[in-house]
């Protein structure tokens, strides 16, 4: 009995002893390392930063685990989270800095600037009696000036049009939503339209709201939901996106890792859309969450994917915080899709060529061509419901490609866009005809309807260009002329409401739309596709 007994003590001593020796090993090279610091501080030849050097060993470190664990500074923390937390403390105000002035673009609803009543359009020349206008103001030092603590007070001075003094207002900072829905429009007469930019602690409110308004219109059956350039956010609000297209009990993703135990996150009944045709658009731009998002719809067969190759991000990162304010992002466990394809693109060869990657794709013609995108065979999987071939190990493969529209991206009129012509040009117009567009369009479908950017405005355009020592391009300006009119449209209806009209007349001519409206409207081609027979 005894002997019997000896090999399972035996067996368990050593199950107990892994942990152990881990611990002693990670204790081991944790005092080799401060008894560096120590050797470094007491007997090097010049002054040494010690917090700057360990937080350089710290970065390091991480970088060499996977792209995605990071050490975030004290200083980068609460910059890093409010594009998820979904707020923070300031006056409320989009803004635009040309010709060395902060100009206000367009005031928050609700928000302090709005109460006091700043207007698009004003001239803010001095925040706190420090004068910033004609300073080389940028945006990070508005972002100090304006934002704060909620309860605090701002004073600024304006330089409104019609007024002949300046203006003193006297602004109590308050809490500013960040919202993440860019746009909720009826796109067709049966079709809805949502784009999201990113997934944060407000997204799912915000996505529900936006998809009844929609269900509020009697005709409304269908919906285009596009993640495109949406790198991603918070799990859980990807599944309650997932959540309102399927019925209960579906799963959505789970995640796991070798020191993590499997977690899933099942469907409820409480869906919004769990019938009518759906088609998400992606790009390489488009991941982690929405990845989810698609590769949930995708592997159950409940809509038609359009557009490129996702980004490929399968990691979850989990966060841990020091006294110090500072934290680690730190990788724990993989995501996987309802079929079991974790999407993660493989980060062998380096950081460095793993952020490369878009390059690598245009390169390859993988932008082009749906042929050009590299599958690995061995990581096939089948849809839920109608068994089609989908592919792990680098992004969602979209069910219809759309190559890369090159004419929107012709050098010429991409100058204009990056030494920032094109949008400086739209503040300057509207900043000058703000009163007689408003008369003359005092809604936004009258302007959809009969504003339209005449010729003289993209002459003046493209002088704007030369001042900037970007000559005209006859060839290009030919090429682009279309474009170029509905791009200028469409930031002009920005700056005149807001975002949601911006995307409703620049959709007008994308093809991923047009080919989104195309599959939507028709229930044969949506079905084959689904089917995997198209």
């Amino acid at each position: 009995m005894v002997k019997a007994i000896i090999p399972f003590i035996l067996f368990f001593s050593l199950i107990l002893s892994v942990p152990v020796v881990r611990a002693q090993n990670v204790q081991s090279q944790s005092a080799k390392f401060n008894w560096l610091l120590r050797t470094i501080d007491v007997n090097y030849a010049d002054s040494v930063n010690i917090k700057e050097l360990t937080e350089a060993a710290m970065v390091k470190l991480l970088s060499e685990l996977d792209p995605h664990s990071v050490y975030i500074s004290e200083k980068e923390v609460d910059e890093m989270n409010q594009p998820l937390q979904g707020s923070f403390d300031g006056i409320g105000i989009s803004f635009n800095i040309l010709h060395d002035t902060l100009i206000v673009v367009q005031t928050i609803p609700g928000g302090p600037s709005e109460k006091v009543g700043l207007m698009a359009g004003d001239r803010i020349l001095s925040v706190d009696d420090e004068l910033i206008a004609g300073k080389g103001i940028t945006s990070q030092d508005v972002f100090k000036r304006l934002r704060g603590e909620k309860g605090t007070l701002v004073k600024v001075k304006i330089l409104r049009k019609g007024e002949k003094e300046l203006l003193d207002f006297d602004i109590i900072r308050d809490k500013i939503p960040i919202f993440s829905l860019d746009a909720s429009y009826m796109i067709d007469s049966k079709t809805g339209y949502i784009k999201l930019s990113r997934f944060s602690a407000t997204t799912t409110e915000e996505f529900i709201e936006a998809l009844k308004k929609l269900q509020l219109n009697p005709s409304f059956e269908n919906l285009i939901l596009d993640l495109r350039g949406n790198g991603g956010g918070f799990l859980k609000s990807a599944y309650e996106v997932v959540d309102q297209f399927l019925g209960a009990g579906k799963l959505v993703v789970y995640t796991q890792g070798i020191k993590s135990e499997r977690k899933d996150y099942i469907s409820t009944n409480q869906g919004l859309f769990e019938k009518g045709r759906l088609v998400v658009l992606i790009d390489v731009g488009s991941a982690s969450a929405s990845e989810i998002v698609s590769g949930a719809v995708q592997d159950w067969d409940r809509g038609v994917i359009v557009g490129r190759r996702s980004f490929g991000k399968g990691l979850v990162q989990q966060p841990f915080s020091y006294i110090d304010g500072s934290m680690i992002r730190l990788t724990t466990a993989h995501y996987y899709t309802p079929s079991g394809r974790c999407i993660q693109k493989p980060y062998d060869d380096g950081v460095e060529e793993y952020q490369n990657d878009y390059s690598e794709r245009y390169k390859r013609g993988e932008l082009f061509s749906k042929d050009s995108i590299a599958v690995n065979q061995s990581l096939k999987y089948k849809t839920l419901v109608n068994h089609r071939d989908v592919f792990g190990g680098g992004g969602v493969i979209p069910d219809i490609f759309i190559p890369i529209d090159t004419t929107t991206n012709y050098k010429y009129y991409n100058q204009l866009v990056r030494k920032n012509v094109v949008y400086q040009f739209v503040v300057d117009y509207v900043d000058s005809h703000r009163k007689e567009m408003m008369n003359d369009y005092p809604d936004f479908a009258t302007f959809k309807k009969k504003f339209n950017v005449s010729d003289q405005m993209l002459d003046a355009l493209w002088n704007e260009g030369v001042k900037k020592d970007i000559a005209k391009d006859e060839e290009s300006i030919n090429l682009i002329d279309q474009y170029a009119r509905r791009h200028v449209k469409s930031l002009v209806a920005r700056d005149l409401w807001n975002s949601s009209e911006f995307f409703e007349i620049y959709n007008e001519g994308e093809e991923e739309i047009l080919k989104a409206l195309s599959v939507i409207n028709n229930q044969a081609e949506y079905n084959a596709i689904l089917k995997g027979e198209k």
